[in-house]
This record gives C-alpha cells, structure tokens and sequence, in this order.
C-alpha cells in the first residue's frame, strides 16, 4: 500500500507539472544555451520539454560550437554535455568571465564521474544509515593492466565470484556502458583492463535508477541481470558479456513483480543521499543507479552514477530551471 500511494503522488505531481498553463508565463525570459551532441539533442529536446519550458518563459538556444561562446547569447543557463579537453577550457575559461551564467555543471565537477574508481569514493566514505536504511557500493577492485594476473590480485584481495567488470572510463560512449559477468578464476585472465571489478549483488532482477535534477528526485524501475545462484555457480564457468544492461526500453515500471522486489527505495533515504551528493560532487543534473540485496528491505548498494541523464528526467529540468529563476509553478517537487 505504500509504494502504490508514492507512486500516485508522483505520478499526480508529474501530470500537474506537465498540465502547467501557459497564462502564469513569467515576464523575463530565461535563455538556455545548450551545447549537446546531436544525439543527445533528439532524446533530449523532447516536444513536452520544449513545450513546458515556453509555458514557464524558458527558451532553448542552440550554442554554435565554431563560433566563440562569448559572441553567443547572452545566455541565462549554459546547458552541456560534450567531452574533450578544448571544450572543457573553453567552458572554464566562459565561466571565470561569465559569473553571472549558471553553468550546469562544472566541468571540473563532471570529470569525476568520468573515472570509475573515484565515482562511488564518496558514496562509501558517507557511511550513510539510518531509521530507512544503509547505503553502501559493493567491494571492487581497479586493474589497470595486465589481465593474466587478475585471478591472483582477486585471491588476495578477497572479493567473491561472480564479478562484474566495467570499463575503468565512464565517458558515455557505448563502450563505456559494456559489462560483463565473470563466473571462475580462470576466465577474469579473458577481461580486458582497464576495468573495475565489483563484486555481484544479488537484488532480484530490479534496479532503480535515481534521478537527481537540483532537489527534484525522480525513481524509475529496470530490468537488470538475473541473480545468481550457488547451483548457478558450479554449473557456469566463463566470461558473459552484456552490451547494455538497464536502458530505457528495459522498464520495470509495468511490471508483475514480487512486492519486496519493486518496492521503491524510502524517499527519506534518498533525499538525505542526492543532498550529501550534490553537496559532495557539486553537481546538480545527475543519477544513480542503486539496488537492493535480495533478501533485505533495508540494505541498499550505489552501482553506478551517470551525469546528466536520458529523456526520462528530462520533463523534471525545465522544473528546476524554473525554480531557480522563482517561477514557481504550485507544484513542483523541488
């Protein structure tokens, strides 16, 4: 009863945000220059954003990356997500001249998320518990080289099979979201460094991805790897590779699921996790993707944590633009 009552409420706060008037527009208009690839640009300049954005006097504009940024705008809010070395400069360089533009975010916040090893450090240094429940990441371990000797780094460091190794860069390409499952000490000499190892959690097929946009919180299902038995164990050896694992078209959402499986995650409890991070990683347009070990209903895992997600937060950004420039619609989450 009270998933499906939370469920409702935000479904209700999504339906009202989308329904939002156009009569309350804002007299200033907030300009939004945004540098995205193009195909980030098609999944996320969805019509409702766009038609949400101009009910609450918020404009997109596209940022010509071969002209020089400040001959551009004057923009409110720079929005981005390009990699690359030169852009980082230019962007750096745009906000020590540009106080007064949010830039959303710091590159300099970004490039942590780019490194695996260093992603979930904050998570496992915040020790978070309380009355809803713990937090942790699962063990891992970073190879940087040298795959003929991960079996013997594994022994010693004590982690237990199955493993899942990931990509060691997290940059957003389609390699960066590969991973594979490892079974046996033989077949980690198969992987491919650099990479990290973390150990397999069971969490009933389910995980949960959080979306974070300013204090806006967004909680959606997916379907994830299958949990792994002792039987399962003994009988598999090798190395499964997975191309992609909770993608969009994965939704659990719809799902008959067993109830301890779908419940989502106590809101208390995420609330107090986006703002210890937000706070940590300085960052404010991000998700993560957490689990929940089988068996338990309070011991929860950070897996993973991605900045500036896919469409299905996308009709929550135009809500903290909003709210940043006191266009407060009535209802909005933040």
């Amino acid at each position: 009863m009270r998933m499906m009552k939370e469920e409702i409420e935000e479904q209700t706060r999504e339906e009202e945000l989308l329904s939002f008037p156009q009569t309350q527009q804002q007299s200033k208009l907030v300009v939004v220059g945004y540098a995205l690839t193009s195909k980030k640009t098609k999944s996320f300049l969805q019509p409702k954003l766009e038609g949400l954005a101009r009910n609450k006097g918020i404009l997109f504009v596209a940022i010509d990356q071969n002209r020089p940024l400040s001959d551009q705008g004057p923009f409110d809010i720079v929005l981005h997500k390009l990699t690359g070395k030169e852009w980082r400069q230019i962007l750096e360089e745009y906000r020590q001249t540009h106080p007064e533009v949010t830039v959303l975010d710091p590159p300099y916040a970004i490039q942590h998320l780019h490194n695996r090893q260093s992603m979930l450090q904050c998570v496992a240094d915040m020790n978070l518990s309380n009355s809803y429940g713990k937090v942790d990441v699962p063990r891992q371990l970073v190879i940087e080289r040298d795959a003929s000797s991960i079996p013997d780094v594994v022994l010693k460091a004590g982690l237990t099979l199955p493993l899942v190794a990931k990509p060691l860069v997290a940059d957003g390409s389609a390699k960066s979201h590969e991973l594979s499952l490892a079974y046996d000490q033989y077949s980690l000499k198969k992987l491919e460094p650099p990479l990290v190892l973390q150990e397999f959690v069971n969490h009933g097929g389910v995980l949960f991805k959080v979306y974070i946009v300013g204090e806006a919180i967004k909680v959606v299902r997916r379907f994830s790897l299958p949990d792994v038995t002792k039987q399962d164990l003994s009988r598999s050896a090798g190395v499964f590779r997975f191309p992609r694992v909770s993608c969009a078209a994965a939704s659990a959402d719809d799902a008959d699921l067993d109830p301890c499986v779908a419940e989502l995650p106590p809101r208390p409890l995420l609330e107090r996790l986006a703002k210890e991070l937000r706070r940590q990683l300085g960052l404010r347009l991000f998700n993560l993707d957490i689990i929940r070990e089988h068996g338990t209903r309070d011991q929860f895992y950070v897996i993973d944590i991605n900045y500036f997600p896919g469409k299905a937060c996308c009709r929550w950004v135009s809500c903290l633009l909003g709210c940043k420039y006191q266009m407060t619609c009535g209802v909005c989450p933040c």
